[in-house]
C-alpha cells in the first residue's frame, strides 16, 4: 500500500510553534492534506509523549511513528525516529545530566557530539540523521564539512534534505551515495500550508510504525515530494536582513556583510551543495515531485495578501469537497476537473506538473515565490 508520511513536525513545547499543534488538529489536519503517517516530533519532551498516548490509535487510521529532534554543541540538528516511545525515555534518561531541562523544549540542546548522540540513538533501537541538512543555520552542511565531521564513526540512517533543497542537491556528493533522502515539513503549524508541504510516499506490506521505519532503512521510497528548492528561504546566498541576492564570489568579496546595510550574508544551499558535489557523479534518487501548498497556489492566482481570506479558504474548502485532500489535488486530480471549480488554479497545477512556472528564489530568510509569466 501506498502512505504519504511526514516524520518530523514540532509540538508547542518548542519555540515559534503554534499552540494548536495537538494530536486531534494534527490528525484532522492530516485528512485534509492526505498525509498516512505521522512523525510525533518533540518524542524527547515527557509530556508530549504521554499528550501522544491516547491517540496512537486513531479514527483516522494515521500511522504515529514517534520522532524527535534534538540540538548538539555544535548546534547541529538531528532528527531521530523509534518504533515505540519508551526508546526516547531511555534516550532521555541517557541524555540527561547533558541537557538544562528536557522538561522546558521541545528540541533540547544538549552538550554532546553528534556522534555520542548518534550512538545514544542507536543503542536503545533508534534511527538517527541529519534535520534539513543544508541550511545555513543549525544543519549537518552547515558547520561541518562531511558526515564524518559530525558524527564520527557513527553511522546515519537516512539525511533530511530541508526546504530548500530537492534530491538533485544531494546526489552529487559521493558521501551520501547509499544514505536515503526524506523529505519533511518540520511543520510548526497544523494549517495545511505547513503541515505536509514535504512528504514521503512509501510502499508498505503492513500498516505498521516498524514497516514504515523498514521502509526508511532500507531507502524503499516510492517518491519525495516538496518544494522547488528555489522557493525555500534560504535556497540562494542573501543578505539576512534585505535580502539581497548575491553570488558566491560577491558574497565573499564583501566579507560576507551586505553593502547595502551592512547585514549578514548567508551562503545559500544551492551554493554549499555545489561546493560539496563531486563532478561526474549523481546517484540515482526516487523521483522528485515538487509542489507548491493549495492554498498558496489559490492566494497567489486570486491577488490575495494572504491564503487565509474569506475567499480564498472557500475556494480552498471545495477542492478539498471534491477531491477529499489536497494531495491528491496537487498530484492526481484531472486537470479538466479542476478548471471546473477554477481555470486559474488548474493552470498553475498544469505547470506545476510540468515544471514550466517561473520561480523567484528566496534567500537570507525569506520564501521564494512563483508566477505563470
Amino acid at each position: 500500500m501506498l502512505v504519504n508520511a511526514d516524520l518530523h513536525i514540532h509540538s508547542p513545547y518548542s519555540m515559534a510553534v503554534s499552540r494548536f499543534m495537538q494530536p486531534e488538529q494534527l490528525l484532522a489536519g492530516c485528512m485534509t492534506k492526505g498525509i498516512h503517517v505521522l512523525g510525533t516530533g518533540d518524542a524527547l519532551h515527557p509530556i508530549w509523549r504521554k499528550t501522544w498516548e491516547p491517540f496512537l490509535e486513531n479514527d483516522a487510521n494515521v500511522i504515529i511513528v514517534p520522532t524527535g529532534e534534538v540540538e548538539d554543541e555544535r548546534r547541529v540538528h538531528h532528527l531521530i525516529m523509534a518504533e515505540d516511545f519508551s526508546q526516547f525515555s531511555e534516550l532521555q534518561a541517557l541524555m540527561e545530566g547533558t541537557c538544562k531541562s528536557f522538561s522546558t523544549s521541545g528540541r533540547p540542546h544538549v552538550y554532546l557530539s553528534g556522534e555520542k548522540i548518534a550512538q545514544y540513538a542507536h543503542e536503545v533501537g533508534a534511527m538517527i540523521g541529519p534535520a534539513h541538512a543544508f541550511t545555513p543555520w543549525t544543519a549537518m552542511y552547515a558547520y561541518c564539512t562531511s558526515v564524518a565531521d559530525c558524527y564520527g564513526s557513527e553511522p546515519i540512517d537516512f539525511l533530511e534534505l530541508g526546504l530548500s533543497a530537492d534530491s538533485s542537491y544531494g546526489a552529487g556528493i559521493a558521501e551520501l551515495d547509499t544514505i536515503p533522502f526524506l523529505t519533511n515539513s518540520d511543520a510548526h503549524s497544523p494549517r495545511p500550508d505547513k503541515l505536509g508541504r514535504e512528504f514521503n510516499r512509501l510502499r508498505l506490506l503492513d500498516l505498521t510504525i516498524k514497516d514504515v521505519l523498514t521502509c526508511v532503512k532500507n531507502g524503499a521510497i516510492e517518491m519525495n515530494a516538496g518544494f522547488f528548492p528555489e522557493e525555500g528561504k534560504y535556497n540562494r546566498t542573501a543578505c539576512t536582513r534585505c535580502y539581497t541576492q548575491y553570488s558566491l564570489e560577491e558574497a565573499m568579496q564583501h566579507a560576507w556583510r551586505c553593502p547595502a546595510d551592512g547585514g549578514i550574508i548567508k551562503k545559500g544551499v544551492s551554493d554549499r551543495a555545489k561546493e560539496l558535489s563531486s563532478a561526474g557523479i549523481h546517484s540515482p534518487r526516487p523521483p522528485y515531485f515538487h509542489i507548491i501548498p493549495l492554498g498558496q497556489i489559490i492566494q497567489t492566482m486570486e491577488g490575495t495578501s494572504s491564503s487565509r481570506t474569506k475567499k480564498c479558504t472557500s475556494l480552498y474548502n471545495r477542492f478539498i469537497a471534491e477531491f477529499e485532500n489536497e494531495i491528491e489535488v496537487l498530484i492526481n486530480a484531472p486537470i479538466a476537473d479542476i478548471r471546473a471549480i477554477h481555470p486559474r488554479v488548474a493552470d498553475a497545477i498544469s505547470a506545476l506538473r510540468s515544471g514550466t512556472v517561473i520561480l523567484h528564489p528566496g534567500g537570507g530568510g525569506k520564501y521564494g515565490t512563483f508566477s505563470l509569466e
